[in-house]
């Protein structure tokens, strides 16, 4: 199957499953991760860290678990989801940041004394599920990664994109940027 196609299903499962509640956020899966890409091209980011932007939370509409999983105290572990189901058409400069944007959520809660504060009660509720806060050893093993930084960032956008009625450019928009970025078919 050619990247064409791979990316026509990924903007198309997107476009399909995006529709849906973001967890208690204001805003649909899909205008989240299109107000994250937004921020990240806005922030002149490169083309895979805009590809990550758009595809983090991809997982949520794979995992096939209800909008209020956190409530029943499920992580659905979407970011792992995502990372596996995008490792066959990305690198991890893709890949690896999705998969560690949660970890990020965890880094900034034990880093950045005001960061808790700043999220969303969605995001604290979801917090707690998936281990709360990094130890001082969590925390200094994320910064040897190669991609925490490029997480990091991401995870700032991603706790910005949540403005009900945004303006953005649409999926189309970034199927150009998923192609260049895209590794094999």
């Amino acid at each position: 199957m050619s990247n064409d196609k791979h990316i026509d299903d990924l903007l198309d499962l997107l476009s399909a499953q995006g529709k849906e509640a973001y967890f208690g956020e204001p805003v649909s899966v899909l205008e989240h991760c299109l107000q994250c890409a937004y921020f990240a091209e806005q922030s002149q980011a490169s083309p895979s860290t805009i590809a990550a932007a758009l595809l983090h939370d991809i997982g949520h509409m794979l995992h096939g678990l209800p909008e209020d999983i956190a409530q029943r105290g499920v992580d659905g572990a979407h970011e792992e989801v995502a990372a596996a189901y995008l490792a066959r058409w990305f690198g991890e400069d893709v890949t690896e940041t999705v998969r560690l944007h949660v970890a990020a959520k965890r880094y900034l809660c034990a880093t950045d004394p005001g960061y808790l504060g700043r999220l969303s009660p969605a995001s604290v509720e979801s917090l707690q599920l998936q281990g709360g806060p990094m130890c001082d050893e969590e925390a200094a093993a994320f910064e040897a990664l190669p991609n925490a930084s490029v997480a990091v960032q991401l995870r700032q956008w991603d706790d910005e994109a949540k403005i009900q009625n945004m303006d953005v450019p649409g999926l189309e928009h970034y199927r150009s940027v998923l192609l260049r970025v895209s590794v094999s078919g």
